[in-house]
């Protein structure tokens, strides 16, 4: 969804010709799960970007802009790409280790953290910001497009595209043999530890200061926009023909045009696209853009995308997510002990597929106050603690993981809590809940 700050390789694609049906489910089917041994891992780390000392007050377009322009000069070995309103990305190239992963990305962000400190800005970990509207900084095609169609479902799309920022680790799709690191199991699991990471990181629960009733407001607003755009496939036993279907019948966000405006059809599925072939027939070069326009929390491309965790406070605070969730899946042991604990966790999940479902919404709400995500979250943690020196990780990283284990995941919290009852600020917010005005009351527990 993010911008490149530098110009990408290469220019558009070639013309190509109408996509048949089978050829867009064989061509999805091919290219979104790439099997083989887990051996990479990476990490795409967003950022709201906020004033150093006066963070609740609204930075202009004007000052990202020339804060912008000066990135595109520093030398990083991540990719850095700047969002719908304004949000920072950095994405880590595929490491072979997760120290490699840690040491690459850190090094980035302390340059890039250098050169906003000198323009008075900062980057601020919250999965939604606390203080300011969502207001967009880049006026595209395709964000004219994306908020046209996110605005027929209501106002979560603009949060979604402007106010929101996440942790989003990216493993591979694992072997075709069956067992812990096998690919069906590995996106099973990613699904059904997916609450267990929403609940564990929720680091969201304000909107406009005041508390809107959820630890991570960011995955409500997910879920809001839609199961079309930000739902996953149910879980079966065949991921790539499931992920196909879902790909084939999910709406389409735009027709592009070139030297015109997009259209932005109504309830248009890609398939029946296919079948009409109008308002012009898709071709292939569509398929792949149709593919990036598709937000659920799992996302196969080629490797897995895992995008339900909220962006974390500190400089740091993104190693933990991406250290537990790198052990529970690439270590063997860990995994086995993740899929055992997790399981009990399905029946709360078999109405809807994720995130649309109750498992998924009381992640959102309750973080880890719910006790069944809490003791499921502990079971996780020790084994991911325990995984971490088979996969090499520095004594840094695991005393990070301890800390965040002892801090919140053992008392049944989570960075939420820290902004809901700490004082002054966007904390002490649980406090002025009480004196709050007329008309802004908790978010309702509105489904889509």
């Amino acid at each position: 969804m993010s911008e490149p700050l530098s110009n990408p390789v290469g220019g558009g694609a070639e013309p190509s010709a109408a996509v048949t049906e089978a050829e867009a489910e064989a061509l999805v089917r091919g290219i979104c799960f790439k099997t083989g041994p887990p051996r990479r891992l990476g990490v795409e780390v967003e950022w709201l970007v906020h004033e150093l000392r006066t963070p609740w007050l609204p930075v202009t377009p004007e000052r990202l802009e020339a804060a912008y322009a000066a990135l595109r000069a520093v030398p990083l070995r991540s990719a850095l790409t700047v969002e719908p309103g304004g949000q920072l990305e950095l994405s880590s190239p595929p490491a072979a280790s997760l120290t490699e992963c840690v040491a690459t990305v850190s090094a980035d962000l302390a340059a890039v953290r250098t050169l906003l400190r000198e323009d008075g800005l900062r980057l601020s970990g919250y999965g939604h910001d606390p203080w300011h509207p969502p207001r967009r900084f880049l006026h595209r095609p395709r964000y004219d497009a994306m908020e046209a169609c996110l605005d027929r479902t209501g106002p979560a799309g603009r949060a979604m595209m402007c106010a929101s920022a996440s942790v989003q680790v990216c493993l591979d799709a694992g072997h075709e043999e069956p067992g812990a690191l096998g690919h069906v199991r590995r996106w099973w699991l990613a699904h059904r530890l997916g609450p267990v990471l929403v609940a564990s990181f929720a680091n969201s629960p304000l909107a406009g200061g005041r508390p809107t009733g959820w630890r991570s407001t960011r995955q409500l607003r997910w879920e809001q926009i839609g199961a079309g755009r930000a739902g996953g496939p149910p879980l079966d036993a065949d991921p790539r023909g499931a992920w196909a279907r879902h790909v084939l019948d999910a709406p389409v966000m735009c027709v592009r045009r070139d030297g015109a405006p997009w259209e932005v059809p109504d309830g248009l599925t890609f398939r029946e696209w296919i079948r009409s072939r109008g308002p012009r027939p898709p071709t292939r070069d569509d398929l792949d853009y149709h593919l990036t326009t598709l937000f659920p929390p799992v996302r196969p491309r080629g490797h897995l995308e895992l995008r339900m965790i909220d962006a974390q406070p500190g400089d740091d605070g993104w190693r933990v997510p991406l250290a537990v969730t790198a052990a529970l899946f690439d270590d063997p042991e860990a995994a086995e002990t993740a899929y055992r604990a997790v399981k009990p966790l399905a029946e709360r999940a078999l109405d809807r597929p994720a995130p649309h479902n109750a498992l998924w919404r009381d992640a959102a709400r309750h973080g880890l106050a719910d006790p069944e995500l809490h003791e499921v979250a502990v079971a996780c943690f020790t084994a991911a603690l325990a995984a971490l020196p088979r996969l090499g990780a520095t004594t840094e990283i695991t005393d990070a993981v301890t800390a965040y284990l002892d801090r919140y995941v053992l008392r049944g919290r989570c960075p939420a809590d820290d902004l809901l009852d700490g004082p002054g600020g966007p904390g002490g917010a649980r406090r002025r809940a009480h004196r709050r005005p007329h008309g802004t009351p908790h978010e309702k527990d509105t489904r889509p």
